[in-house]
């Protein structure tokens, strides 16, 4: 079992069960606001105040949106503090929600 965290500009994935920490995915500029898994726990998703969701892989801290098989990508929003993220059930879209009040999907 996981969990993720973020702070400041510092994000990270422990193993509740052995108390450690699993990795520290590091890309965000600004204070990380907002943090969520998808279903199956292999992604995690963080918002920001630097305005980006960065998805990431929990084994390896790796930034992995991969889009049409090859390509890692950041989603950029508005140019407002990203407050919210979560996965679809699925885990093929990421919702975000802005400061400005702004809600995006992304097809992930």
């Amino acid at each position: 079992k996981r969990v993720v965290s973020g702070s400041e500009e510092l994000v990270k994935v422990w193993d509740v069960e052995a108390v450690t920490q699993v990795c520290k995915p590091q890309g965000h500029s600004g204070d990380v606001n907002s943090v969520g898994f998808s279903p199956d726990g292999k992604l995690a998703a963080t918002g920001s105040d630097d305005h980006l969701v960065k998805i990431w892989n929990t084994e390896t801290g790796a930034e992995v949106l991969t889009l049409g098989g090859q390509q890692v990508r950041t989603l950029t929003g508005q140019l407002n503090a990203v407050y919210a993220v979560a996965f679809s059930p699925d885990s093929k879209r990421v919702v975000s929600g802005f400061q400005d009040g702004t809600v995006k999907i992304w097809d992930v």
